[in-house]
């Protein structure tokens, strides 16, 4: 080997070990500004109330505020694009759900980012169950009347969700393929917009996050009937699941997660998934969560890596069996 390629070659390591020891260097300043939290749907939707409530503890926590910017459009997609494509200095982070994250790499064609490349996960944060919900207008009062009158009644009826591909809509469209009845999709910008459109009667049912739909339901403005988790919630222990009312194999969760931009340093997603771990376990955070009707999880990348890779696998084959489209 010429002396000139072993001066290349030293220049080189050099230069990288250079690198390294500044990203070690930031992530140990990490963090000296405010973190800005992404949510890719609107002020109210059911992102946004979880990450204002973690906030407070993770802010007191790291050492520094969390702005929570709202960036809603195209059922996520536009706010975990930019997420995708922002600087991976540890200062910009995103809390998404099922859809912009899983579902919609087999609903869209040409989606402008992809999850599983140019985001790295952080941590699961939390999981609630869906609430199937009814008008009043339709005068039923469980499942089996929902279902029924929907079957009497095809093509009358829509129903809402919070946006094309959401776990809102597949849920949904999984019930109709079930039960062989047909309602139109109405999406909307969040789950506090579905709600406001049941109570209105723009749309006659929906299976929406329980923090508003349950309030709503308390104050007799609709009916709430079922949820979609396989098991019924502790924090909901009167409603069915929907597999006790006679649909065994629906189960539709909708899950939070915490992405960061590819190229995060390593040392900054680790501890910012420490962090948000412990937030999640502080006695305060914990009692407004189960008020807002989330289960807690606080995961590590790792495990939420391997999560969404089970979520794809769980959901692709039944997304293409029952033919679901974005602009369904």
């Amino acid at each position: 080997m010429t002396f000139a390629r072993l001066a290349s070659l030293a220049s080189h390591a050099l230069a990288l070990t250079a690198t390294a020891m500044a990203v070690a260097a930031q992530a140990q300043e990490w963090p000296q500004r405010p973190i800005r939290i992404v949510v890719p749907f609107a002020a109210g939707s059911s992102p946004d109330i979880l990450a204002r409530i973690v906030n407070d503890k993770l802010a007191a926590r790291i050492g520094q505020p969390l702005i929570v910017d709202n960036k809603p459009g195209a059922g996520g997609n536009t706010g975990t694009d930019q997420v995708s494509k922002a600087q991976p200095d540890g200062y910009t982070f995103l809390l998404s759900v099922n859809a912009p994250l899983v579902y919609n790499t087999i609903l869209y064609k040409n989606l402008p980012y992809d999850p599983f490349k140019d985001l790295v996960p952080v941590s699961l944060a939390a999981t609630t169950p869906n609430v199937c919900a009814v008008s009043n207008s339709m005068n039923v009062d469980s499942v089996k009347g929902w279902l029924d009158a929907m079957k009497r009644n095809p093509g009358k009826f829509n129903f809402a969700s919070t946006g094309n591909g959401s776990i809102s809509h597949l849920g949904v469209e999984l019930v109709k393929l079930k039960t062989n009845s047909f309602a139109v999709h109405i999406p909307y910008a969040s789950s506090g917009q579905a709600v406001t459109a049941i109570i209105q009667g723009d749309v006659q049912y929906a299976c929406l996050p329980p923090v508003t739909v349950m309030p709503q339901a308390k104050a007799g403005r609709l009916k709430a009937l079922a949820v979609t988790s396989a098991e019924r919630s502790a924090l909901l222990p009167d409603l069915p699941t929907l597999r006790e009312s006679g649909l065994p194999d629906i189960q539709a969760v909708p899950w939070f997660a915490y992405m960061a931009p590819k190229g995060t340093p390593p040392e900054i997603v680790q501890r910012m998934s420490r962090e948000i771990a412990a937030a999640l376990k502080e006695p305060e955070t914990l009692k407004r969560l189960q008020t807002a009707y989330f289960d807690p999880v606080g995961s590590t990348p790792e495990a939420l890596s391997k999560f969404m890779g089970e979520e794809l696998r769980r959901w692709k084959p039944v997304i293409e069996r029952a033919g679901i489209k974005p602009d369904n």
